[in-house]
C-alpha cells in the first residue's frame, strides 16, 4: 500500500466518467482519458460508464495498490454530489484523502456547451490543470468537535412542537422559544383541516399539552431569540424573555382577573381573531392557549398608561400571579444543534386593491373566515357579515398573492385546498351558495383529489379565470346591494358579472416579515423568494449551508401540515444523528494564520463573514477558529501581507492549476509510464 508525505514525486492516476450520456453525450471522455495520458506524471488514465459506482470505486483503490499511485484525479460530475465518494474510495486505497482532486466536467462543460468538439477541448484543459494542480496536494487531518447534546427549537407551530416532542422523546433536551403568548402557530387559528376535516383543536391540542408537560422540553413562550455565537456542537443563544406581568409559576389560568378588569367590554382588536372581535387588557389568546397563562398588554392597561387603575384583576388574582413590576429577561442556553420552524406570514391582501381587500366590509381573508367558521372564533361558529347578515352566496377567489408577477411568482400549494375545504365549511354553516375563482386546481397531495371530487358533488361551482375586480357597482337589478365578482370563465369563453354577498380572498403564504434578519442572526441563507434556503432542495431538503442548523415547516417554502409534519421529523432525525454520534469531523480546508507573517492589522477581524477570527492581545496575533471556519477565502484574499493562508487553496495549487488552463493543448510533453486508456 502507497505511502506518501505529499513531497514524493506525484504518481496520478487518472479516471473520466461517461455518466451515462450526460457527459459521454458531448465530451469525447475517450479523447480525453487518451490525452490525460500523455501528461507529466499520469500513471494510470482510464475511462469508465459510472466511476461512482462500486466497480468505479475498485477501478481506483485496485490502481493505487498495484501501480503505486500517490494522487488520484476523477474528471466527472459536482464535486457536492461525489467529492467524499472518491475520497473514501482514495482513502481505502491507502492515500490521505486530500491527495484527490475532482474536475467538474458535467455541470460545468457537457450540460453547458451544444458543441461536442468546442466541449472537449474546454475537458482537457480543466484536466490538464487538475494534474497539475493534484502534484501540490499534500496530507491533511480533518478535526473533531464534540456535539452538546441539547437542542433549541425556534418556533411552536406545528412544525416546531412536533420536532420537539421527537427529540424529548429520545431523551434529549429540548428549548423551544416562541415569539407569541401561546404556541400552536396558524393551525391553532384554524376549524377544520384538510382532506379529511379533522378538528384542528383535536389533534393539534393534545401536542401542545404533551410539549407544556414533557420532562424533557422547556417552553419559553412570548420569548425571541436575540444573538447567536458558536458553532456546531457548541452554539451559546440568548433568548429575551418580555414580561407578561403575570407569573407563569402562579397563573393557573382562572381567569378570573379577565372578567373583574374595568374594561367591561373589549377595546382592543384581537390579534388572534384577526380583529374581528375586541380583547380587553388582561386577556389569554384564546381557550386552549398553552401555556394556559394570562398576560396584560402594556400598551392598552390603564396601569402602564397613567398608573391610575384600580387594579381590580389583582384584587380578584387569589395566588397574587399579577406582577406589574415585571421586566424582561435576557436568557443565555447553550446547545448543539439547532431547528428553525419559524413559519410563514399571509399575504396582505390590501396589496391587491382592486379586490376590495379593507374596502368593502364583506370582502374576507381566507384566515379571517377561518376564525368566522370556528366554534372558538369571534362569533361561535355563526357566519355572521360584519353588516350583520347571513350571506346567501360566497365568492372564494383563489391565488391572491400566488402566481402573480406583480406580488409572488410562486404557487403557495395550500390554496386550492383550503379554498375548497372553506367551500365544504362557508355550505356547512350557511347553507350559501359557494363559488371558487381558480386558475387551475392543484390537488396534488394523498385524498387531495378525492376531496375535490366530494365538492364536485356538493354543488359548490367552479369558474375557471383569474378574477378581474371585485367591484360594488351594480349594472342590473340583482347586483343591487351586492359585490360584484368580475371574471372571464375560460372555459365557456365570456365574461360574467357574479353578485355575492360575501368575497374569500384565497391569501398566499410569504416569508416572515423579519426573515433576513432570522438568517442573519443564525447565519443560512435565504432563497430569491426569501424563504429559507436548504444545502439541496432534493438531498438535503432540511440542512442549512451552516452545520448543525436546520429547518423544517413553512419557513423553508410554502407546504401544507402533513409536509410540515414530515419535514419537522427529518429536521429532529438530522439532529438526532449528530448528536448520538457525539462529534463532527471537520472539513480541513479552513485558513490559516501563518504568524511570523502577520503584522496584527486587524484587517481580517471584520471581514470573515462567520466571526471566525479574533485577536490574540498578547502576540497581537490574528487567531482563527477552525470550528467556526468555513473555507470561504474572503480572508484569504483581504490581508494585505500575504499572512493567511488556506488549505487545499495553497498559492502554488492555484498558480499551477491557472498555468495548465492557459497551457497550449499541443505542446504536452509525454508523461506517464504506463498509460492505459481504455
Amino acid at each position: 500500500m502507497p505511502e506518501t508525505n505529499g513531497h514524493d514525486a506525484p504518481r496520478v492516476g487518472f479516471y473520466v466518467c461517461h455518466c451515462g450520456h450526460n457527459i459521454a453525450g458531448t465530451v469525447d471522455v475517450a479523447e480525453v482519458a487518451r490525452f490525460a495520458g500523455t501528461l507529466p506524471n499520469v500513471i494510470v488514465a482510464r475511462d469508465y460508464k459510472y466511476m461512482c459506482s462500486d466497480p468505479g470505486q475498485e477501478l481506483i483503490i485496485t490502481d493505487i495498490r498495484e501501480h503505486r499511485l500517490n494522487r488520484i484525479v476523477v474528471a466527472s460530475c459536482s464535486p457536492l454530489l461525489h467529492e467524499h465518494t472518491f475520497r473514501v474510495a482514495t482513502e481505502k486505497g491507502g492515500l490521505n484523502p486530500y491527495f484527490f482532486q475532482m474536475v467538474n466536467i458535467r455541470e460545468n462543460v457537457s450540460w453547458v456547451s451544444d458543441d461536442p468538439a468546442a466541449a472537449t477541448a474546454k475537458a482537457l484543459d480543466l484536466v490538464r490543470a487538475a494534474v497539475r494542480r493534484v502534484a501540490h496536494h499534500r496530507s491533511l487531518a480533518t478535526k473533531h468537535v464534540r456535539i452538546h447534546p441539547d437542542v433549541l427549537v425556534v418556533g411552536a407551530g406545528i412544525s416546531g412542537i412536533h420536532a420537539a416532542l421527537t427529540l424529548a422523546n429520545a431523551g434529549k433536551k429540548v428549548t423551544l422559544v416562541e415569539r407569541e403568548p401561546t404556541i400552536g402557530g396558524h393551525m391553532a387559528m384554524f376549524d377544520k383541516t384538510f382532506p379529511t376535516l379533522d378538528c384542528a383543536a383535536c389533534i393539534l391540542t393534545p401536542k401542545m399539552s404533551a410539549v407544556k408537560n414533557h420532562p424533557n422540553i422547556t417552553l419559553w413562550s412570548y420569548s425571541e431569540v436575540t444573538e447567536v455565537s458558536g458553532f456546531v456542537g457548541n452554539y451559546t443563544v440568548k433568548v429575551k424573555r418580555k414580561p407578561r406581568y403575570v407569573s407563569e409559576e402562579l397563573c393557573v389560568g382562572c381567569m378570573e382577573c379577565i372578567d373583574a378588569c374595568v374594561y367591561k367590554e373589549g377595546k382592543t382588536p384581537d390579534e388572534f381573531n384577526q380583529g374581528l372581535s375586541r380583547r380587553k387588557p388582561v386577556y389569554i389568546p384564546f381557550p386552549q392557549a398553552t401555556p394556559q397563562v394570562v398576560l396584560i398588554d402594556p400598551d392598552t392597561c390603564i396601569e402602564f398608561k397613567s398608573g391610575r387603575c384600580k387594579k381590580t384583576c389583582v384584587e380578584k388574582c387569589d395566588r397574587d400571579a399579577i406582577d406589574f413590576k415585571q421586566k424582561e429577561e435576557i436568557k443565555e442556553i447553550n446547545v448543539g444543534t439547532i431547528i428553525l420552524a419559524t413559519g410563514f406570514k399571509t399575504f396582505d391582501a390590501r396589496r391587491i386593491p382592486y379586490y376590495g381587500y379593507g374596502k368593502y366590509p364583506n370582502v374576507y381573508s381566507s384566515i379571517e373566515v377561518e376564525r368566522l367558521v370556528n366554534a372558538s372564533g369571534p362569533t361561535g361558529g355563526d357566519l355572521v357579515l360584519r353588516d350583520g347578515r347571513h350571506p346567501k352566496t360566497v365568492g372564494i377567489i383563489h391565488c391572491v398573492g400566488s402566481r402573480d408577477r406583480n406580488t409572488n411568482r410562486w404557487c403557495s400549494r395550500t390554496c386550492c385546498m383550503y379554498s375548497l375545504k372553506l367551500a365544504h365549511l362557508l355550505k356547512e354553516h350557511s347553507d350559501a351558495e359557494v363559488y371558487n375563482f381558480y386558475i387551475d386546481i392543484r390537488a396534488a397531495g394523498k385524498a387531495y383529489e378525492e376531496f375535490y371530487d366530494k365538492l364536485l358533488e356538493e354543488n359548490i361551482h367552479f369558474v375557471r379565470g383569474r378574477v378581474a375586480e371585485v367591484t360594488d357597482w351594480s349594472a342590473r337589478p340583482e347586483e343591487e346591494g351586492k359585490l360584484v365578482i368580475r371574471v372571464e370563465d375560460t372555459l365557456i369563453g365570456v365574461v360574467r358579472r357574479v353578485p355575492v354577498d360575501m368575497v374569500v380572498l384565497a391569501v398566499g403564504m410569504e416569508p416572515q416579515a423579519d426573515s433576513q434578519d432570522v438568517r442573519r442572526m443564525f447565519n443560512i441563507s435565504c432563497s430569491t423568494e426569501g424563504f429559507f434556503l436548504e444545502r439541496h432542495p432534493k438531498l438535503a431538503p432540511v440542512d442549512t449551508f451552516t452545520d448543525g442548523i436546520y429547518i423544517a415547516g413553512a419557513c423553508q417554502g410554502p407546504k401544507d401540515i402533513p409536509d410540515s409534519v414530515a419535514q419537522a421529523g427529518a429536521a429532529a432525525a438530522q439532529a438526532l444523528s449528530l448528536i448520538d454520534a457525539g462529534e463532527i469531523e471537520l472539513e480541513p480546508n479552513t485558513a490559516y494564520i501563518v504568524e511570523e507573517d502577520c503584522s496584527g492589522c486587524k484587517s481580517c477581524l471584520n471581514i470573515c463573514p462567520y466571526t471566525a477570527i479574533t485577536r490574540d492581545e498578547v502576540k497581537q496575533k490574528a487567531v482563527i477558529n477552525e470550528a467556526l471556519c468555513k473555507g470561504c477565502g474572503t480572508c484569504v484574499a483581504t490581508c494585505p501581507s500575504g499572512a493567511i493562508r488556506q488549505n487545499l487553496f495553497e498559492d502554488e495549487q492555484i498558480f499551477s492549476e491557472i498555468e495548465g488552463l492557459l497551457q497550449d493543448n499541443e505542446s504536452v510533453p509525454t508523461g506517464g509510464e504506463a498509460c492505459q486508456p481504455q
